[in-house]
């Protein structure tokens, strides 16, 4: 019984694993899954629309920063919005986060089904889902230390395929395709350009930033979380940034109308081939597997550590989901529970599990946002000029941004999305007794 009771999450994490963790959930090359679409929306400046996207992402990336060195433990936006504004609500807000979490390692195993049938259509799609969810399940059993050092090598394949991307685009553009210049601001700005197709597109392309949001349940593993989690917070929203407007830069100067492929809206293994033929094409769809891997583990690593911040708490289970192993010190059932998750990708469709994570995901920035107001402006009565931008301005631009992705947000998210609070909502009331009685309170460990 003692052994339960102090059995605890290994502290292994530096900020290189942080990072590595944070930018395997982003997957970098999920640039080139949505740039036809991008392309089309906002007239060929897919760039700038990362641009204002890692803009808007990054005052978010500083809210959960604040509030990580506020209270450095497990479970991202639930744990801030239960601690600073309501416990009933920041278990709604878990629940609801509980979409993005539970629902992206599905999509990653849904995805690697499709690229793993497209490449070996002699496969059954099953095997690729059974076998992708066995692989991440056990990797994850393993400890997060192995995962960060096994998904370093897949964000390392992942960069070096974008790499040459980029190289094959700059010697395709020298040699007069596109715009034929190297160096043209045509790909960020033009006279058609239109601000309200920027801003969609940005909103299409802000959940290429998850990956800065699963940093933050990394917070009890990692080494110094004080000063390692706000970093890597920033540094993955940063670095990822980077990469897809380094990326999107080169697709769009060397092809800035993606009308002219077969299909405009998934156009990057066409454009691959156009760039190096058949051995590149092979070899980015190859990269584009190993992203749905990195990416699967990461967050299968990120639900599991939000199932254990729960549970610990007794909002669910304690003796299933508050469990850690004391042989591999890591919430193996949790794991194995999202790992059993991962296996409605047999059943259900990818833009159903889409809708579910726009919907999680909005939910968390917008709360955290909210947080970081009500902990440092309301309670703590930090209201001089410089804290007033820090905690009040920064976090309200913030989000002002993520208000303007719900209001592009389409009704089929909103419907799921409404219907699983509602379920949050009717847990919370039989639990709590019709509200009577509140959540267990967090019993926060000082990070050493």
């Amino acid at each position: 019984m003692k052994e339960k009771e102090t059995t605890s999450l290994k502290r292994s994490l530096k900020l290189s694993h942080v990072v590595i963790l944070g930018l395997g959930y982003m997957t970098p090359m999920t640039v080139f899954d949505t740039f036809g679409i991008v392309s089309t929306e906002t007239g060929g400046h897919v760039p700038t629309a990362y641009l204002l996207a890692l803009v808007a992402m990054l005052f978010t990336a500083s809210s959960y920063g604040k509030m990580v060195k506020e209270f450095p433990v497990a479970g991202s936006a639930y744990t801030y919005t239960r601690k600073t504004i309501n416990p009933h609500v920041g278990f709604l807000v878990g629940w609801l986060a509980m979409l993005d979490y539970l629902f992206l390692p599905m999509i990653n195993v849904l995805l690697t089904k499709i690229y793993g049938s497209a490449a070996f259509p002699d496969v059954p799609g099953w095997m690729w889902i059974v076998g992708a969810t066995l692989i991440l399940t056990i990797i994850n059993i393993l400890g997060a230390n192995t995962t960060a050092n096994f998904n370093s090598l897949l964000v390392l394949f992942q960069v070096c395929v974008t790499g040459i991307f980029v190289i094959l685009a700059y010697r395709a553009i020298s040699g007069g395709l596109g715009t034929g210049q190297i160096v043209s601001a045509a790909p960020f700005v033009s006279p058609t350009m239109s601000f309200a197709t920027l801003m969609t597109g940005a909103s299409i392309l802000c959940f290429s930033f998850l990956g800065f949001d699963a940093v933050s349940t990394y917070t009890e593993e990692a080494i110094e979380p004080k000063k390692t989690i706000p970093r890597g917070i920033f540094l993955t929203a940063l670095i990822g940034g980077l990469i897809f407007i380094t990326a999107s830069y080169f697709g769009t100067a060397a092809f800035p109308d993606v009308s002219i492929f077969n299909d405009p809206e998934a156009p990057s293994p066409e454009i691959a081939a156009a760039l190096g033929g058949a051995f590149f094409k092979a070899l980015f769809l190859a990269g584009a597997l190993v992203g749905t891997v990195a990416s699967g583990l990461a967050s299968h690593t990120s639900a599991s550590r939000l199932l254990y911040a729960m549970g610990r708490e007794h909002v669910l289970p304690n003796k299933l989901f508050g469990y850690v192993s004391p042989r591999f010190r890591t919430p193996v059932i949790n794991i194995i529970v999202i790992g059993i998750f991962c296996l409605s990708a047999l059943v259900l469709e990818l833009e159903q599990a889409i809708s579910f994570i726009n919907f999680g995901a909005l939910t968390a920035f917008t709360f955290v946002n909210l947080s970081v107001i009500a902990h440092f402006i309301i309670r703590k009565k930090m209201r001089g000029a410089k804290a007033m931008f820090r905690y009040l301005i920064s976090p309200l631009i913030g989000a002002s941004f993520v208000g303007y992705l719900w209001y592009n947000l389409d009704l089929h998210s909103i419907t799921l999305g409404l219907v699983w609070a509602a379920i949050g909502i009717l847990y919370l009331v039989i639990t709590t007794k019709g509200f009577k009685a509140k959540p267990p309170t967090i019993d926060f460990e000082e990070a050493v």
